[in-house]
């Protein structure tokens, strides 16, 4: 089976809804991202990247009920699909080989 790659900003979307304790919907997860991640976020890159997401197996997604908060509008929940769970533990397995390869001392800063 041909590998899937992600790119840096569909992991850590992926890695903030596995790490969410509670029922995962778009504003949660930006919220979430800007917060680990420092960076100020676009609403619209991550509604596009949990759609893309979605599309590539990684996500599933399913309507919540109408609320009086938003309108009448449902919120989309967004979960983490067997093959999310796989793809995040093949990138970690892979990110510590990586770490593990490079020689004691080499990441020492000049001069300290």
């Amino acid at each position: 089976m041909k590998r899937t790659f992600l790119g840096e900003f569909e992991e850590v979307v992926l890695l903030v809804l596995a790490a969410c304790s509670e029922e995962a919907y778009g504003v949660i997860i930006w919220e979430q991202l800007q917060q680990q991640t420092g960076r100020t976020i676009t609403m619209s890159a991550v509604h596009a990247t949990l759609y893309r997401l979605e599309e590539k197996g990684f996500l599933s997604s399913q309507l919540g009920g109408a609320t009086a908060e938003r309108g009448g509008r449902r919120k989309r929940f967004f979960a983490l699909t067997a093959l999310g769970s796989k793809a995040l533990l093949e990138i970690q397995a892979m990110r510590q080989q990586l770490w593990q390869a490079i020689p004691a001392g080499k990441l020492q800063l000049m001069g300290s």
